[in-house]
């Protein structure tokens, strides 16, 4: 049963109501907006801050952005791609794919794109949600956050930077129009964008310093171009897509009992890596500098075969020591170093148990997500719902994150449980769910003591896996098929409920 409302106005803006909204439109609320379409409604919306669909993918187009999950499971299963070029796709492939999708299914007509939410507050005497916009006020019955962890980029705090007059840009809003082309580059970061962005400007730039805090373990990414038979076969034969999945979902889930169950099972994959460094970096100091000092997997594992041959180039150098200050034209390392240098490129990742979209959505008792995660640590239940706030679901929400295999699989384990919760919401009559706090707590409970033993907290390292309370609250620690089965069926159980009032007779 769907309430119907009739829009409102706000001064001389219209409100535009409707039954769900979802606000973002990379793989997570795309997925679920083609569920919905596929279940036959009609009655929600998709709020897209950008231009276009694909999130992530549509915006960091920074020289040599790839995946580091094959291209066959980094896809929707019920859109396995016959069209794949190589084994693990760059960004555009990746962003003509979900293109593709979203025309394919034609819920474009149900976007609105260059729309960005600026506040939603739950307003407990309609029930619903009252969201602000770019493009004016909206309201809905059911809200859900398809916002990614990886969309909101963090810059340093480093004393100096906004006096650089050289040129500056973080990697996921890379300046195309700047030409490094013989400038003196300096790369602060090491992490998954950098070790691509490293190789792909080394050889155009006159010196290149990056500025390693940490350094990374890395993996050969063992990629390859799909032969012509095998493009021709993928084409034809549906079966064998199927085939290419699972087998890699299979490789890849067994990095769980290493990750999750029994840490030093590690050390194969930390053998092969040591292995991979040092046929790979033949200057000591060099290899000393870039050496890990904790488990593998305790931070996130990166995949490149160009990284260290990057490094080891005549013209390319590894700074350690910590940055003290940006001048106009140079960087001063705590050493009191001075580099001279052309423009910056920020490669220090995003806000993940920080963002910023958490300051900006009040639930039932008016405290923003933000401040909820400030008092508790960033919380959720099933990675879906959180405690004070009703009819409003998250898609990769707290511990829902990866790191061995393909975010897509999770993210459709949620698409499941979303879609049978709006589904129930009809069918039972509901007005309002909010997961009970009990039942949220005993489920965190039990992550954190599965988290003890795990690689992320025994492996020696700090990482933004971690919040400020010293919690992992981004990881899945389990097998996912695990959370595939948990998320199977919405639980109304787990939640406190209203239901709409019954129609009188006249």
């Amino acid at each position: 049963m769907s309430r119907k409302v009739t829009d409102k106005a706000v001064g001389n803006r219209p409100v535009r109501h409707s039954r769900v909204i979802i606000v973002g439109s990379g793989f997570s609320g795309l997925g679920l907006a083609i569920r919905l379409s596929q279940q036959g409604r009609t009655d929600y919306l998709v709020l897209e801050r950008g231009s276009d669909v694909g999130g992530t993918w549509r915006d960091n187009t920074y020289p040599g952005a790839a995946c580091d999950v094959p291209s066959q499971l980094y896809s929707y299963s019920f859109a396995l791609n016959p069209e794949w070029s190589r084994s693990f796709s760059k960004q555009p492939e990746i962003q003509r794919y979900i293109q593709g999708v979203a025309d394919k299914y034609g819920v474009r007509d149900k976007h609105i794109f260059d729309c960005e939410m600026t506040g939603a507050r739950w307003n407990a005497e309609d029930a619903r949600w009252e969201i602000q916009t770019s493009q004016g006020p909206f309201t809905a019955d059911i809200l859900v956050s398809a916002v990614g962890a990886l969309c909101e980029p963090n810059l340093p705090d480093i004393k100096g930077i906004n006096d650089f007059q050289g040129e500056i840009f973080h990697s996921a809003r890379w300046n195309h129009d700047s030409d490094l082309t013989g400038k003196r580059v300096a790369v602060i970061g090491t992490g998954a964008s950098a070790i691509q962005i490293v190789p792909s400007i080394a050889g155009e730039v006159a010196h290149l310093d990056v500025y390693q805090r940490t350094a990374p373990w890395l993996l050969p990414r063992v990629d390859r171009e799909y032969l012509a038979p095998e493009k021709f076969a993928l084409k034809r034969i549906p079966a064998l897509r199927s085939l290419y999945r699972a087998g890699i979902y299979a490789a890849r889930e067994t990095q769980v009992v290493g990750l999750a169950k029994f840490p030093p099972a590690m050390l194969g994959l930390e053998a092969i890596a040591r292995a991979k460094l040092f046929a790979e970096v033949r200057d000591p100091e060099l290899r000393r500098k870039v050496t890990p000092n904790f488990r593998i997997g305790c931070k996130r594992m990166l995949i490149s075969n160009e990284y260290y041959p990057a490094l080891s180039r005549d013209n390319v150098d590894v700074v350690t020591d910590g940055i003290k200050e940006i001048r106009p034209g140079s960087i001063v390392t705590k050493d009191g170093t001075e580099r001279e240098v052309d423009a910056i490129i920020v490669a220090t990742g995003f806000h993940v148990t920080d963002s910023p979209v958490y300051d900006t959505v009040s639930g039932r008792d008016g405290r923003t997500l933000s401040e909820v995660f400030e008092a508790i640590g960033q919380q959720g239940y099933k990675g879906s719902a959180i405690n004070n706030y009703p009819n409003m679901f998250f898609m990769l929400g707290p511990n829902v994150g990866l790191g061995h295999t393909s975010m897509v699989f999770m993210l459709e384990s949620q698409i499941n449980y979303i879609s049978d919760a709006i589904a129930q919401f009809d069918k039972l009559g509901l007005r309002t769910v909010e997961v009970r706090k009990d039942v949220q707590d005993e489920y965190n409970a039990g992550l954190q003591r599965k988290l003890e033993g795990a690689v992320w907290s025994t492996g020696g390292c700090a990482s933004w896996y971690l919040d400020k309370h010293g919690n992992n609250t981004t990881l899945w620690p389990d097998f996912t098929f695990r959370f595939r089965s948990l998320l199977e069926h919405f639980d109304v159980s787990a939640y406190d409920t209203t239901t709409e009032p019954v129609a009188q007779a006249v």
